[in-house]
């Protein structure tokens, strides 16, 4: 009887998802894990400084965490509603790779600009705060276009942005095929 009973859990989590195919089933725990660390990374920005006792702190970040975690899944399926048919994605499983795709590239756009600025000689130590940063955040702008694409591909949604990245680029006056 308890197989059943997981066969009809599963079934259901499937039809709500718009899951066609098992392997679909990772991008869950994925979306799952996403949602817990943007909680964590919120608990311990406002944690205080001091505890009496190191058990309160974690009591508190991880009461904190969840309480972020769930805000953050109701404002994502707030989103989904309303970007599923403004991004013409067929099913629900897509907008969490989409979504994914986004976290990923923007963190690591941020990550890799920091050693291209290195490799061409501009360091934060040995460049005026004025030069540095509005440098750095022009060599992001390149690096997210390709690893934005890469990302795309990487978890299955390259049509979705292909698709995304031409319209983005023509606003910049850019056309690609």
């Amino acid at each position: 009887m308890p197989e059943v009973t997981y066969f009809c859990s599963m079934q259901k989590i499937k039809k709500n998802w718009e899951i066609t195919h098992n392997w679909q089933l990772l991008f869950i725990p994925l979306g799952i894990i996403g949602l817990l660390a943007c909680g964590y990374f919120m608990a311990v920005l406002i944690s205080p400084t001091t505890f009496e006792d190191i058990t309160y702190e974690y009591l508190f970040t991880g009461i904190t965490t969840i309480i972020f975690a769930f805000v953050f899944y109701a404002f994502t399926i707030w989103l989904f509603k309303k970007l599923q048919s403004k991004w013409e994605v067929a099913y629900r499983w897509e907008l969490i790779a989409i979504f994914i795709v986004f976290a990923i590239t923007g963190s690591l756009s941020a990550r890799l600009s920091g050693p291209l600025m290195e490799y061409i000689n501009l360091t934060k130590e040995a460049t005026s705060p004025w030069i540095f940063w509005p440098l750095r955040i022009l060599a992001v702008f390149p690096i997210y276009q390709i690893v934005l694409v890469v990302m795309g591909w990487v978890f299955g949604q390259h049509a979705f942005f292909w698709k995304f990245e031409k319209k983005m680029l023509s606003k910049f006056g850019i056309k690609l095929p």
